[in-house]
């Protein structure tokens, strides 16, 4: 699959590069060559295989979604900040 150079200028611009001519020319030919490598994989006979959605046998381990008692209360929990206001921490501005 022939690249156009138009196709890696706006590659260029989508990843906010800026390529030299002779960057050009070395982007296309690699990315070629990686096009070229990958479609060989269409060569492959891949009848009655099973397709691979993970490697591992792992499986999603669920625990129950439970509200454990807390042994602090608010009044507590907002004596131990440096400041609160209004039953919240107050905390410096970020922006």
């Amino acid at each position: 699959m022939k690249i156009t150079r138009e196709e890696i200028d706006h590659l260029a611009m989508l990843s906010n590069f800026s390529l030299t001519n002779e960057e050009s020319e070395s982007l296309g030919q690699d990315l070629e060559n990686i096009i070229g490598y990958i479609s060989q994989l269409d060569e492959l006979d891949t009848e009655g295989v099973e397709p691979t959605y993970q490697v591992f046998e792992m499986e999603n381990i669920w625990r129950s979604d439970e509200i454990m008692p807390q042994d602090a209360d608010r009044e507590e929990l907002l004596a131990l900040a440096p400041e609160s206001q209004d039953n919240q921490i107050k905390v410096p501005k970020v922006l």
